[in-house]
């Protein structure tokens, strides 16, 4: 890769891993819903102004507008919520590692769904290795039975599984639709549905008081949503979706620092060992790519 792309790499790993934290601010103070109908609106405001201006060509052909409404609901507004309400419960840092396990989903996904990318046995290895460091990041929790917290991380676990499933729908069903199409008309389709969502489930329209708040929701609309979402698809037609992916990596170790740093969340063992396990997986799934 040439500098600026991994400057781009690197710069988008440090944001959507930073993501977590805000989200954590955020949802002490308002409903995970409220954030995700905020979050979105802010992003569709920066992002369709860009849009606005690059002009792209929109799909012409029903089953295209379909798929890109479909990954409205699974690549934004449920994986939004489920992070986001996951967080009401548990720690940022512990979002930040469960959500790196997309690549792992997807692995399974991709080998059963794309016939052209069958799973070899040093990747079912690397699933099985980071399969342990999701037990092991939830072990003290599942040992004491279905409560909040495990709910929580489950969510979160979900969350991880929606967004494998919409990689793996993106490549087989919009290769050819402009990227920048990709990214906005699902976040029109998410921005819709959260705001239907809100007076159906009878949920309170409280906006936040803090300005903290709100520089979080800001943070995660404009430059986690929005600018983020520009950065990874430069990213995906520069070195593509595959080297893309591996910034993922990052997540765990942004997610353990700044939650221990500024929201004094505690590192306790299976934090350490279970983020380990975790990039250790990944790392075996994708070893031969590192080699190419």
């Amino acid at each position: 890769m040439k500098l600026k792309d991994w400057l781009a790499f690197v710069l988008l790993g440090l944001i959507w891993g930073s993501a977590f934290m805000w989200i954590k601010i955020a949802v002490d103070e308002i409903s995970p819903f409220m954030l995700v109908a905020l979050r979105l609106f802010f992003a569709f405001i920066f992002l369709g102004g860009y849009i606005w201006f690059q002009k792209p060509l929109l799909p012409k052909d029903l089953s295209t507008w379909l798929v890109l409404v479909v990954l409205g609901v699974i690549n934004m507004a449920l994986p939004f919520v489920l992070v986001s309400w996951g967080e009401v419960y548990v720690d940022s840092a512990v979002a930040a590692i469960l959500h790196s396990t997309v690549p792992l989903f997807a692995m399974v996904l991709t080998h059963f769904v794309l016939k052209d990318d069958r799973m070899s046995g040093q990747q079912v290895l690397g699933l099985l290795i980071g399969f342990l460091g999701v037990v092991v990041l939830m072990w003290r929790d599942l040992q004491q039975g279905v409560h909040a917290n495990l709910l929580g991380e489950l969510a979160i676990v979900s969350a991880a599984f929606s967004y494998a499933v919409s990689a793996v729908l993106i490549r087989a069903k919009l290769k050819d639709v402009e990227l920048l199409v990709q990214a906005f008309i699902p976040m029109v389709a998410a921005e819709v549905i959260m705001w239907s969502v809100l007076p159906a489930f009878h949920i309170d329209f409280i906006l936040p008081k803090r300005a903290l708040t709100w520089g979080a929701i800001l943070w995660l609309g404009v430059v986690s949503s929005a600018f983020g979402n520009m950065l990874y698809y430069y990213l995906v037609h520069r070195i593509g979706p595959t080297r893309t992916s591996m910034m993922t990596y990052i997540f765990p170790l942004v997610g353990l620092a700044l939650g221990a740093i500024f929201l004094g969340e505690v590192l306790r063992w299976n934090l350490l060992a279970g983020s380990a396990l975790v990039l250790g997986g990944i790392g075996i799934v994708n070893l031969k790519t590192h080699r190419g």
